[in-house]
């Protein structure tokens, strides 16, 4: 399968955020990782296969540093665009 890149938006809720901030900064270098309330709002781009796949891959890298960490995210491709909860698909819609 052929690689993307697709734009990430999302919210990253943790009770630790030194450590996620550090993992965030060493996944998005180019990106923009804004402290919130509760965690970071992330705008970056990330390359792979499918918005799943990337998905799986930040969110198991958050949670090896801070098990409780949670992660709403939107990963768009063109004019498509994939939600996720932590693992969990939430459906598409067109930008």
């Amino acid at each position: 399968m052929a690689k993307k890149a697709y734009e990430l938006f999302a919210s990253v809720s943790t009770e630790n955020p030194q450590a996620i901030k550090r993992v965030l900064d060493e996944l998005f270098e180019g990106g923009s990782v804004t402290p919130i309330d509760d965690g970071f709002q992330v705008k970056a781009k990330m390359v792979g296969e499918s918005a799943r796949d990337l998905n799986r891959t930040l969110l198991s890298a958050l949670r090896k540093v801070e098990r409780k960490t949670r992660l709403r995210a939107e990963w768009a491709f063109g004019s498509d665009v994939e939600r996720f909860f932590d693992y969990v698909p939430k459906g598409t819609h067109k930008k």
